[in-house]
């Protein structure tokens, strides 16, 4: 008998709100500090489901360029007219609306991994297994902010004693080599990394060889956010592995990036590559390079961290990635399940098909500065 074709998912209405978490303590990075998350948040309707899509752009061009005044006018104007009142067969239709654009990967993400959620929940599965994910639960290790010395060694206990698999040190020019050997000298065997967020430059090739010595699992980004070619020429010198972060925003990147032996390490982010299409794409680029990849976090509420978590499923994902708890950062976060990791491990949401997680709605109602409703 033939089975009876899927019909796939229509998209009949979309909402975007801006939603504000504040977080726990101020979280800085060598680029500056945030006191509160604010984000846009996507919700795609269409024959009684729904599908979620957190934005990671910040309000002014901080991390990359993109921001969410221009994300939310490109949605608007060039991509929800396109999207809404259609049907779609798979979530691989979106690139023949999204990949004309220029940019906008952020924004484009949001689209595409509403519609997975979307997609996932018409076919009453897990989104871990639409994707191709192969874990019931993930490595996961912590990033801690910069703060003073004696602020940091109590936070690297804390994490250490949760379990956590990796803690990741955020770095500056001149709050470096001091900080690594009083954490190194403490916790002698655990695995350590630092990220730089592109805050140095050739000429501190002598400072980041004396990085060598405390036994790095890798040093993330240390140059600028779109220099792939001098990336390449501090690996030749540096024993420790690189990791691309913002340096990687398509596979056409990483295919650079490996080819001139840039990094030995590479951090997918679903948001800055584009959705979950391109994230697969570079994930299974390194694996054929036999490069290791992770997942990045963008201190995302329980949504996007739920869209982390699931892609961070996928085989290739084999170091410990930066969606820890939830209560981590968030006195209370905008879904009801606690995305709490035990052990170092995180459990793949499966509260439902799709994301499997629910919105604490009244409470996301409270958090909300803005909402606007969208039909074809």
């Amino acid at each position: 008998m033939t089975q009876p074709q899927f019909p796939g998912i229509r998209i009949d209405a979309a909402e975007i709100r801006i939603v504000h978490l504040p977080l726990l303590t101020p979280f800085v990075i060598s680029t500056g500090t945030m006191t509160d998350k604010i984000f846009p948040l996507l919700t795609l309707r269409g024959d009684g489901l729904e599908g979620f899509g957190e934005g990671v752009m910040d309000i002014l061009p901080d991390y990359l360029e993109e921001t969410q005044a221009g994300s939310l006018a490109f949605l608007e104007q060039a991509i929800l007219p396109q999207i809404l009142g259609r049907s779609f067969a798979s979530p691989a239709e979106l690139a023949a609306i999204l990949d004309p654009w220029r940019g906008h990967r952020m924004a484009k993400a949001m689209v595409e991994m509403a519609v997975w959620d979307m997609w996932a929940k018409a076919l009453n599965i897990p989104l871990t297994a639409a994707l191709g994910g192969t874990r019931e639960a993930v490595e996961v290790g912590v990033s801690l902010g910069i703060a003073d010395i004696p602020t940091t060694l109590e936070r690297v206990a804390t994490a250490v004693e949760g379990g956590y698999r990796r803690v990741k040190l955020k770095i500056r020019r001149g709050h470096d080599l001091e900080l690594l050997a009083a954490v190194r000298n403490a916790f002698p065997t655990i695995k350590l990394t630092v990220d730089a967020n592109t805050d140095y430059r050739l000429p501190d090739l002598p400072l980041l060889k004396t990085m060598d010595q405390f036994g790095l699992d890798y040093i993330e980004q240390p140059l600028a956010f779109d220099d792939i070619d001098d990336h390449s020429r501090i690996q030749r010198h540096l024993l420790t592995a690189i990791c691309l972060d913002e340096s990687i925003r398509s596979a056409t990147d990483a295919r650079k990036a490996l080819v001139t032996e840039a990094a030995r390490v590479i951090n997918i982010k679903v948001g800055r590559v584009g959705g979950f299409g391109p994230a697969r794409a570079i994930h299974d680029l390194c694996a054929a390079f036999d490069v290791p990849v992770w997942c990045g976090g963008m201190l995302e509420s329980g949504i996007g961290r739920a869209h982390n978590i699931h892609l961070a499923s996928l085989p290739n994902f084999s170091k410990p990635g930066d969606t820890s708890s939830a209560s981590r950062y968030f006195k209370r976060d905008i879904v009801e399940q606690q995305l709490e990791a035990v052990g170092g491990l995180m459990p793949i949401p499966r509260h439902g098909p799709g994301l499997g997680v629910t919105l604490d709605r009244p409470y996301l109602d409270s958090v909300t500065s803005q909402r606007q409703d969208f039909r074809p």
